[in-house]
């Protein structure tokens, strides 16, 4: 079973509302994913990652949530929750159920869990969902529900890797409106990673560039935009060609 609500448990971590990483470096066998990389988010801070494919976001991500130990420099935040690229819903559990997962898991009864969740259904755009299956449900539904089981795992720190980049291009812009939403009405601390450079300029607060592999930061982007944003906004998408330059792509 997928389990997406992560402790942190590695030495370096501690009891804070932020994140700290600081000169990390992650190796694999030979390979070399992570070389010296340093960020941070403060409490209720919204980052975006974005780098080419291979540049070791998601590891990144895995250290902050204590899944992997860095071979040097130190991570410390508190207790995260991941949401991984896909939504790994259980198909034979209801979505309140599958919403409710990360309370199980710790420890609460399925009555409670199903408690915690319902009173959510409604503000996700879920309302009379909370019985279907996974396979009942479209694509951006699936991924509400996802959030909200990570949501719902009652960690300081969220930790979204690619969470929409399964879905159409549609989907995915309404989706990123949405999640723009959410994080406004149940602020948490967040790292997000994707490809997709608007999409971080629209959600984040900073965005920080990774370079290829081994990933580095070449640059951190502070976005001092008035929410709510659009993609299409002119200012939106002079940060973003500006991301794009950074990184070598031709905006």
């Amino acid at each position: 079973m997928h389990v997406t609500v992560v402790e942190t448990r590695h030495a370096t971590h501690t009891a804070v509302d932020g994140v700290a990483v600081s000169g990390v470096v992650k190796r694999f066998a030979d390979v070399e994913a992570l070389a010296g990389v340093t960020l941070s988010v403060a409490p209720g801070e919204v980052v975006a990652v974005v780098g080419p494919s291979g540049c070791g976001k998601s590891t990144l991500l895995e250290l902050v949530c204590g899944l992997l130990a860095p071979d040097a420099g130190t991570v410390k935040a508190p207790a995260a929750a991941l949401m991984p690229q896909r939504d790994a819903l259980l198909p034979w559990l209801s979505a309140e159920d599958n919403a409710g997962l990360a309370l199980r898991v710790n420890g609460a009864s399925k009555a409670q869990a199903r408690a915690a969740a319902r009173p959510y259904f409604a503000a996700f755009g879920l309302e009379d969902f909370e019985q279907a299956r996974p396979a009942e449900l479209s694509g951006g539904m699936r991924q509400r529900v996802a959030f909200l089981r990570t949501l719902l795992a009652g960690t300081p720190v969220l930790c979204l890797d690619e969470p929409f980049g399964a879905l159409d291009a549609l989907t995915r812009v309404q989706m990123q409106e949405w999640l723009a939403g959410a994080l406004a009405r149940e602020p948490r601390t967040t790292l997000l990673v994707t490809h997709d450079v608007d999409e971080a300029v629209v959600l984040a607060d900073r965005v920080v560039l990774l370079s290829a592999r081994p990933g580095r930061v070449v640059e951190t982007l502070d976005v001092a935009l008035p929410r709510p944003r659009r993609r299409t906004d002119p200012a939106v998408q002079a940060l973003a060609g500006r991301a794009l330059r950074t990184l070598g792509v031709q905006a």
